[in-house]
């Protein structure tokens, strides 16, 4: 055999991914696959329920909340203290 004859029953061709990227299709489906999962995962962190944007409005609804807080409890004393005045004035 000669050295052209080992050469004729080898197949050099390569598929479109091996020949652009120098990976073999399932190591490119794979790394894909990997690829597009992370960035689905991302997305849902960045723009689902438990997204930062969600986290920073509760945020603010609590200040609010706080706010609303202090506010009754000054109308309630200014309250309070009517309802003793006009309690003590009835007791008299």
């Amino acid at each position: 055999m000669t050295n052209e004859e080992l050469y004729e029953g080898i197949d050099d061709t390569k598929g479109i991914t091996q020949k652009y990227l120098g990976l073999s299709l399932t190591k490119f489906l794979v790394l894909l696959l990997l690829v597009l999962a992370s960035g689905i995962y991302i997305g849902i962190l960045l723009y689902g329920t438990n997204s930062l944007e969600v986290l920073l409005g509760l945020e603010d609804y609590e200040g609010y909340l706080q706010n609303e807080i202090e506010r009754l409890r000054t109308q309630n004393a200014e309250l309070q203290k009517e309802y003793f005045e006009l309690k003590e004035i009835s007791a008299k």
